[in-house]
């Protein structure tokens, strides 16, 4: 059986499968997206993009849509029970290697809302609200999957499937796929407002590391703001989530009257990998291969960086450009990233969830004396390249993040230079297109002691050396059959 009523079919509407699509259907990919709900869920739930993502969004076409409507503060704060800082990392309103603000705080409605409307706009893209894969039995050459819609049960065959519905996905149950858990899981209570008045709220972001209730403070996008409190032994979701008890838990903050609560919601917030994230056609992306608690904002991230990842090597698999082995190098690459991320969420979620009295006081004296020597980070550790996967192993800076930089009149170098790979040599910097850049990149080269590079289309670098010898160990890894 070889008639595909799509190449990839995505299960997931969310921004993550979106995402996906969308970078799929700019590379003429034919996609269909299955969303069970009937559309956007309308509150608040990530809060939080960076620069990178910034980038990945950039590609699909939203960036400026959702600068416009986001909010960055000037650093971020982790206070204790007295307001003494334990550490602080400034400097997140500046330019990351991205080439976008280093934190952008967002509202999710509105950059799903941006990305539906991108999707769209091409032709070989569909997006079904109320449409659920209920079932799907994978081949040597693609996927049968069973969709439930408002119309009946429709029979939908696709290339590859991938599973990108969520934290609970059908589409990993009915894999029999497993979870590595990484022990941590804390109840807390999320609570979002709109404001009227900012002049009252914090124009930071905060975690406030109180061992009577740790409690997160953070800007969002489009009039927003966000507190989470963790629950207690002994408390329950339906006693914290009265409006009365939450009315108690914002009296110390004095913003009656400056905000108006849109939701209300209890979360676990839990740290787990999926132990297989491809498994013949069907592959996952998002929370339905790894969660991560949210104390370093990098949950709808990590699933953006999946999307970047996966796009590229899917379309040129789709389209005949590079064997269905290429896949394989997706997990690999991606999931040190994730538990190096998730780690660090855990480590800064440990430091805020200090319930004893006791634990507290030693906490706040190792960070008081590392603070005096010098030896607290200044920012987020910097998350690992990628080490193993389709790159030019042993190559000075492969695996490494390319940055988009960006000329004297703003312009940026992914517009310049489009989508695809790139093959950068140092005979190439006078050229029209390179030239406004030509000193950034001449300084790029110039640290990483290489006459060329060549940056995959997701933005990193693939290997560094002669042209000739990255244009052969490009061809010999990924097997295209065009290099441009």
């Amino acid at each position: 059986m070889t008639d595909f009523d799509c190449d990839v079919l995505i299960a997931g509407g969310g921004p993550t499968g979106v995402t996906l699509a969308v970078l799929l259907a700019r590379r003429g990919v034919k996609v269909i997206v299955a969303e069970k709900e009937a559309d956007i869920y309308p509150l608040p739930r990530a809060a939080h993009i960076d620069h990178e993502c910034m980038r990945i969004l950039q590609e699909a076409g939203v960036a400026d849509e959702v600068m416009a409507s986001s909010r960055r503060a000037s650093r971020y704060d982790f206070l204790n029970a007295k307001g003494e800082i334990l550490m602080r990392f400034e400097g997140s309103e500046q330019v990351g290697p991205g080439g976008w603000p280093l934190a952008n705080m967002i509202h999710q409605p509105s950059v799903e809302d941006a990305l539906r409307r991108s999707l769209a706009t091409f032709n070989t893209a569909e997006l079904h609200s109320r449409w659920e894969v209920k079932s799907f039995a994978a081949d040597a050459d693609g996927v049968l999957a069973q969709v439930a819609t408002p119309d009946g049960s429709k029979t939908i065959r696709a290339r590859y499937l991938v599973g990108a519905d969520g934290a609970r996905s059908p589409v990993r149950e009915a894999s029999a796929i497993t979870f590595d858990d990484l022990n941590f899981e804390e109840p807390w209570l999320v609570v979002d407002v709109l404001v009227d008045d900012y002049s009252r709220l914090p124009s930071e972001n905060l975690q406030i590391c109180n061992p009577e209730r740790p409690t997160t403070c953070v800007l969002m996008g489009e009039e927003r703001h966000r507190w989470e409190f963790m629950i207690k032994p002994g408390e329950t979701a339906e006693q914290v989530s009265e409006d009365a008890f939450i009315e108690r838990l914002l009296e110390p903050w004095n913003v009656k009257g400056a905000v108006r609560m849109e939701r209300k919601a209890v979360y676990t917030f839990r740290a787990r990998i999926a132990a297989q994230w491809r498994k013949g056609r069907v592959l996952l992306a998002g929370d339905a291969a790894h969660q991560t608690p949210p104390f370093a904002g990098q949950g709808m991230c990590s699933g953006l960086r999946d999307a970047a990842n996966l796009a590229w090597k899917l379309a040129a698999v789709v389209k005949g450009e590079a064997p269905d082995a290429l896949l394989d190098s997706y997990q690999p690459e991606r999931e040190p990233n994730v538990r190096a991320t998730i780690e660090m969420a855990i480590m800064m979620g440990k430091t805020v969830c200090i319930t004893s009295k006791w634990g507290a006081f030693l906490r706040d004296m190792k960070f008081k004396l590392a603070r005096k020597l010098g030896k607290l980070p200044d920012g987020p550790p910097a998350y690992p390249p990628i080490s193993t996967g389709a790159i030019l192993e042993g190559s000075a800076a492969a695996g490494s993040y390319f940055p988009q930089l960006i000329d004297n009149d703003g312009n940026r170098l992914d517009e310049q230079l489009g989508s695809g790979q790139w093959l950068i040599a140092r005979s190439d910097l006078a050229s029209a297109k390179l030239a406004p850049f030509a000193k950034q990149l001449g300084r790029w080269m110039d640290k990483s002691g290489v006459e060329a590079v060549l940056v995959r289309p997701d933005r990193y670098v693939f290997g560094t050396g002669g042209v000739a010898e990255l244009r052969s160990a490009w061809d010999d890894q990924t097997r295209f059959k065009r290099t441009k």
